[in-house]
């Protein structure tokens, strides 16, 4: 920021400068012209030719500097065949006009004829009357003067320019050092949040910043909760590997008679505790990869494909919109229907009816319902199925973690899932419900 206004502030004063320095000088330089022209008007028409055909003034010019030897000021008139007629002022110098061809119109230009003088002459020819002679008139003046009153302007130009330079790069530093506190106040505001170990932003700052505050604090406050489910997860993992090692190491060091029994049977525990735990794991780390997005259809013909191969003997129905989105990753999607699917297959009398995209009065949801034509759960029963290792037939092979799971990972994405009664089919209803993918 502070280059880019330096830069600017370089190229605007130097180019705003030169511009200036051009009109002032140009000013300068047409007034000296102007009275140059206006003195050579003068002598043109004070000009008249003697009975010899020479020239002479009828008055005498008004500039007493023309009477003064080397005064810086000096006129001369020149014709062939005809002696240099010259100021006073000229003394023993003549001036070297540029009689080789007719200036109808006053010709101004530099000299350096005279040494250590650089003059300045207007020239013209002019036919006088009563001669048949070109007679060329001049008026130099010495250069001095006006070169002063340039360089006096210049110098002036160049320190109020550095001056006015100065004062903008001290504005634009001032402006983006005082514009940028904010950002260094928020910069202190978590350096002391990580040194006090808060976990919100609560000091006032300045409205500019407020925004990116509010955001910051919505950040801290999905690190915090991410931390305290890894806690808790880390906590209820160890809880419940604690019990079954308590009861293996109960039995080994009481040399029981049953310990490979025991061993076998807390392991068995063990195995379903950890299967739990990293499901719901992996489904944390994919949640914390950004917006997830995944098509019902493509994940429940997936799955229908699947379980028709255990369960040759089900017939799967399929209805509803294919192409509804949820917000949910492919890979979680598929374990969370296959479970819920295959459990209407195992458990159901031989029809799974799957409705993709329900009715449902949230659009933000998208309801995903499996039937089946089994026996059913009684209401009572129902909340002790999402019980981890809960079964309510164990003459099935199963772990009884299907349906913790689900809700898990539903909860995860921010969805749910519920257990009712299928009207048309009479056996269980699964509601699972998850939020819908936001439209691109």
């Amino acid at each position: 920021m502070l280059f880019i206004a330096f830069a600017w502030i370089f190229v605007l004063l130097l180019g705003g400068g030169l511009a200036l320095d051009q009109t002032l000088t140009g000013l300068v330089k047409s007034n000296f012209d102007y009275q140059l022209n206006y003195m050579l008007t003068a002598m043109v028409a004070s000009a008249e030719i003697g009975p010899e055909g020479e020239v002479f003034f009828s008055r005498p010019l008004g500039d007493q500097r023309f009477m003064e030897p080397n005064s810086g000021l000096y006129w001369q008139i020149s014709g062939q065949g005809h002696d240099e007629y010259p100021s006073r002022s000229l003394w023993d110098r003549t001036l070297k006009l540029k009689g080789d061809h007719f200036d109808n119109q006053p010709h101004i230009y530099d000299t350096k004829q005279f040494e250590g003088e650089p003059l300045r002459v207007i020239e013209r020819s002019v036919i006088l009357p009563g001669s048949n002679t070109s007679w060329q008139f001049a008026v130099a003046a010495a250069r001095t003067d006006v070169d002063a009153q340039i360089l006096r302007i210049r110098a002036i130009l160049i320190w109020s320019f550095v001056v006015l330079g100065l004062g903008l790069i001290a504005m634009a530093v001032a402006q983006t050092y005082y514009g940028l506190g904010p950002l260094r106040r928020v910069r202190q505001a978590i350096a002391r949040l990580r040194e006090e170990s808060g976990s919100q932003l609560t000091e006032p700052l300045p409205l500019e910043v407020q925004p990116l505050v509010l955001e910051l604090n919505e950040l801290l406050a999905h690190s915090e909760r991410q931390a305290q489910e890894a806690r808790t997860h880390a906590g209820n993992l160890a809880h419940a590997l604690k019990t079954p090692l308590t009861v293996i190491t109960n039995a080994a060091t009481a040399h029981a008679d049953d310990l490979a029994d025991t061993v076998r049977r807390e392991a068995l525990v063990m195995r379903r505790q950890v299967d739990h735990h990293l499901a719901r794991a992996r489904a944390v780390g994919r949640r914390a990869i950004g917006q997830s997005r995944a098509t019902l259809g493509d994940s429940v013909e997936a799955v229908v494909r699947a379980v028709e191969r255990l369960y040759p003997d089900t017939r799967l129905d399929l209805d509803g919109n294919r192409d509804a989105q949820v917000a949910i990753e492919r890979q979680d999607l598929d374990e969370v229907l296959g479970n819920l699917i295959e459990n209407a297959a195992k458990y159901g009398g031989g029809s799974v009816f799957i409705t993709m995209e329900a009715a449902t009065s949230d659009t933000r949801y998208c309801d995903i319902w499996i039937e089946d034509d089994g026996m059913g759960i009684p209401e009572i029963a129902r909340d002790q199925l999402f019980t981890r290792g809960a079964r309510l037939d164990t003459g099935k092979p199963g772990t009884g973690l299907g349906l913790a799971i689900v809700r898990d990972v539903a909860e995860l994405y921010g969805g749910s899932i519920a257990l009712g009664e299928s009207e048309d089919l009479g056996g269980l209803l699964v509601t699972l419900r998850l939020p819908r993918a936001r439209v691109k």
